[in-house]
């Protein structure tokens, strides 16, 4: 499995962006996909996560302002961020956990920045 994150961007506060990545390769053993962000400084976090079957976690600090989902086709995995805050500026790296013919696997995009002002 492959990942490709796009979307970043410079935003103000309150303003919003969409977060693509694109998966190429074994995607139908993908069980898991997500996102982390890093901000300067700040360790990596879990933003939002969405399953195979479709359940959804969140960090407490976006939820109700972001929104994960699948495209249809599986293949393709969105984060709606809105009203976005100075406090959102990281950047956010896509993942995947797939099923390996030796165990779980995660996987990782490269990074998108996304920086927003007051």
């Amino acid at each position: 499995v492959q990942l490709q994150a796009s979307g970043g961007g410079s935003v103000q506060a309150g303003g919003s962006l969409r977060l693509s990545c694109a998966a190429s390769g074994s995607i139908f053993s993908i069980k898991t996909m997500g996102w982390y962000r890093q901000a300067p400084g700040k360790q990596r976090e879990l933003v939002a996560r969405i399953t195979s079957g479709g359940d959804i976690n969140y960090k407490d600090s976006v939820k109700g302002r972001f929104t994960i989902s699948r495209g249809d086709a599986k293949n393709t995995m969105y984060l709606q961020m809105s009203n976005l805050k100075p406090e959102d500026t990281a950047v956010y790296y896509c993942y995947a956990n797939h099923q390996t013919g030796w165990g779980r696997e995660n996987v990782w995009g490269q990074g998108t920045l996304v920086t927003v002002s007051s």
